[in-house]
């Protein structure tokens, strides 16, 4: 099978062609760094089958980023049958400057110019033909986000595979020419492959090619040494680089006819920029959009609408649909379409129950309480979870996240942070896997380390549930705020404890020089609906497909351990107790108590310990847990409760706990900031080479979770306490400048 490697900047397109060719569902975001790893899909439309892979977004080969070694050991090494070039056509000058040095590769090359809808939109043109003529490849016009000429792109890239290509170089007219050609004749005599290519690298010193090279670079220093008082200096990087810009304007740049060349034109992403990224209004209208996404999907009064309706206003009275759309104002989408989902899962749950009526008692637990219970109080949410993943998923493609990196670059740099390590902590919001491994595109060591350290607390989707669902109990049960007011909030405090941790790791263990952030604004655009619903199926798909593997077998196993005692004895519900899982979670209870749901609870306080640890494994375990063994509570009617057939989970575990209002908010922040899921942990371990500092995240995220819990707990139960913590942070602010002026004296030393 054919292999085409898909290689271009950032931001030019590369995932939404391979996802048009290969049909995958790959992260897609109008922001460069969305690929930071190669992935592989399959193009059949060809008369053979081909394998597309596509690396990640560079800007050169040079080995600056991981993201860059992984393009270029993937070209030279892995020696792919043709590599589509993905040119952005609207900055076709900077886009070439790769293109220059794919060149220099032997390997067949297909230049596809993307984006040429939006050139003809604002009136300009390439010559493609003439630009094939001068470049010696084959150029194909595309627009990969609508589709066109994909078909075409791929018949000429089938062709131009089956003719062998040498690499050649445009440094043609620069000084270190004869530098080149004569390390070209020596890499060849040692039958280097790809000789243009490494002979042009080790001319800039390119720390791998000095690596790989010893005893050729010595050809270079010769040269240096030799030539040290003629005009063109030590930096051969900068000459080299300069002498591909030069020739990109030369002879590739007339190619491109633009209408309005000698006028300045201010485009529609231009006007939204002044009032997007203004510096004094940019955070705030941020922090409105995100209001309005949650107010979207968690509200029960859309636009505050109550006051003005009647209380049976969509009430839907005497029906199987009464109170989803609304009771008393109207419900928000992610609401009712939550509400919808309830319906069809209790309908699910009553015929179930019916099946099994005549059954014996532990075998209808089982499957009533213990599966169904569990599992469909987790996929009651799955409608909100998506509603908010295409919410962050159209702010991303429509180009308006880049613009909050932009804009908390120039805020956060001052504390030792910059822009680019913003972009992985708001994927976070999505998932911590994919926002851990994007943390390859950071160059510095350190800010990487501090960066990883603080994803998780941007709650994933997998968070969503234990929000959604401890903030609906304490509306229903204490009439306190709206569930959208509390979430929100309860997602700023996260994203608040990311900012405040990354900023002392920056000042104090982990300090470091702030790399330079440049990254090219995209402009907006209009998102894909195909690629919208593609990511949202391949997110629901992926939902599902957890919650009846692993949250399926720790329901069962919860369940198992909640009806069997330490002699392996079935208890009933209303024994519930005295079993193993009780015994555990009584151990564990105390461990939690200056987090508000430890010791100081009733009856059976000890279910909250018992679901936040389930959580390690997956946090969807943790609204599970409560399901399960609400389901339990309320069948054994181990409490004079009115069993209303609309009582969740959390309200039944109030009423049996007597956990109060600051300690549920604790529950929330304790299971959005300590150790994330299994999955988390293990692709953080994964980039972290070093096992020690892997070791010491683990403590970091615990500590992190127990102050940030605790700390809302006190100040919620015992306001007098908010200054000691004011105390306390005025002292870690002294302490911090006292260890920096100490660190600095020393390194001055």
């Amino acid at each position: 099978m054919y292999r085409f490697a898909l290689a271009g900047n950032p931001n030019s397109g590369k995932t939404t062609l391979f996802n048009n060719l290969t049909g995958s569902t790959a992260h897609v975001g109008n922001w460069p760094g969305v690929t930071v790893d190669k992935k592989e899909g399959v193009y059949r439309k060809c008369p053979e089958p081909i394998a597309i892979v596509d690396l990640p977004g560079i800007y050169s080969l040079s080995p600056y980023t991981s993201e860059e070694v992984i393009a270029r050991n993937y070209i030279l090494d892995e020696k792919p049958d043709c590599v589509i070039n993905i040119i952005d056509a609207t900055n076709l000058e900077r886009n070439l400057y790769l293109t220059t040095q794919i060149m220099e590769i032997d390997v067949p090359v297909i230049l596809a110019l993307n984006m040429m809808d939006a050139v003809e939109k604002r009136g300009d043109k390439i010559d493609a033909n003439e630009l094939e003529k001068r470049l010696g490849l084959p150029v194909v016009k595309i627009s990969a986000l609508k589709g066109a000429g994909l078909d075409k792109l791929m018949e000429r890239a089938y062709e131009t595979c089956k003719i062998k290509r040498e690499g050649k170089t445009v440094i043609e007219d620069s000084a270190l020419k004869h530098l080149i050609g004569d390390i070209r004749i020596a890499l060849e005599g040692q039958g280097v492959l790809n000789p243009t290519f490494h002979a042009v690298k080790l001319a800039e010193l390119d720390e791998l090619e000095v690596i790989m090279h010893k005893d050729t670079v010595n050809m270079v220093e010769a040269f240096k040494r030799t030539h040290k008082d003629e005009i063109f200096g030590e930096d051969f990087e900068a000459l080299i680089a300069d002498a591909r810009y030069k020739y990109i304007t030369k002879y590739f740049s007339p190619t491109l006819r633009r209408k309005n060349k000698d006028k300045f034109i201010v485009t529609p992403s231009d006007k939204a920029d002044k009032v997007l990224t203004h510096k004094i209004w940019g955070i705030p209208i941020f922090l409105l959009v995100l209001f309005a996404i949650f107010h979207l999907t968690f509200s029960e009064n859309l636009f505050y609408l109550s006051a003005f309706l009647p209380a049976d206003y969509v009430t839907l009275s005497g029906t199987a649909f009464e109170g989803v759309f609304g009771e008393g104002g109207i419900n928000a989408p992610g609401v009712s379409l939550m509400n919808l989902m309830g319906v069809l899962t209790d309908t699910l749950s009553e015929i179930v129950a019916g099946w099994l009526a005549s059954s014996p008692e532990w075998v209808s637990g089982l499957i009533c309480d213990g599966v169904l219970g569990g599992i469909f109080a987790i996929l009651g949410f799955l409608p909100q979870i998506l509603l908010l993943f295409l919410f962050f998923s159209i702010l991303e493609d429509s180009g308006y996240m880049a613009r909050i990196a932009f804009i908390l670059d120039r805020a956060l740099r001052k504390f030792g942070l910059s822009g680019r390590a913003f972009l992985p902590m708001i994927m976070g919001f999505g998932c911590s896997v994919p926002a851990m491994i994007n943390t390859r595109t950071l160059a510095d060591e350190k800010e990487k380390l501090a960066t990883i350290r603080v994803i998780p607390f941007f709650s994933c989707g997998a968070k969503l549930p234990i929000l959604t669902a401890i903030s609906g109990g304490i509306v229903a049960y204490f009439g306190v705020g709206n569930v959208d007011l509390i979430t929100y909030g309860m997602y700023l405090i996260g994203v608040i404890t990311a900012l405040i941790a990354v900023i002392l790791m920056r000042e104090t263990t982990l300090k470091g020089d702030v790399p330079p952030f440049i990254m090219e604004l995209p402009a907006y655009h209009a998102p894909q609906f195909k690629n919208l619903m593609m990511l949202l199926w391949d997110k629901a798909k992926h939902f599902i497909e957890k919650a009846f593997t692993i949250i399926l077998a720790s329901t069962i196993v919860i369940w198992a351990i909640s009806h069997f005692s330490f002699s392996w004895q079935y208890l009933p519900d209303d024994k519930m107790q005295h079993s193993i899982l009780a015994g555990v979670g009584q151990l564990i209870q105390p461990l939690f108590t200056p987090l508000g749901f430890g010791s100081q609870l009733q009856g059976f306080g000890w279910v909250f310990a018992v679901a936040a640890i389930t959580g390690l494994i997956a946090k969807e375990n943790v609204v599970s847990t409560l399901g399960t063994l609400a389901s339990c509570i309320i069948t054994g009617m181990i409490f004079d409760v009115e069993l209303d057939g609309g009582l969740s989970a959390v309200t039944t575990m109030i009423e049996n706990t007597n956990i109060t209002l600051p300690a549920l908010l604790a529950f929330i922040a304790f299971n959005m900031t300590t150790i994330p899921c299994f999955a988390a942990v293990a692709a953080a371990r994964g980039e972290m080479p070093d096992k020690n500092k892997f070791k010491w995240t683990l403590v970091f995220w615990v500590i992190t979770s127990y102050i940030v819990a605790s700390g809302i707990y006190l100040i919620g139960s015992f306001w007098w306490t908010a200054f000691i913590y004011l105390g306390v942070a005025v002292a870690v602010i002294f302490g911090v400048r006292a260890y920096n002026k100490k660190r600095f004296a020393k390194d001055k030393k």
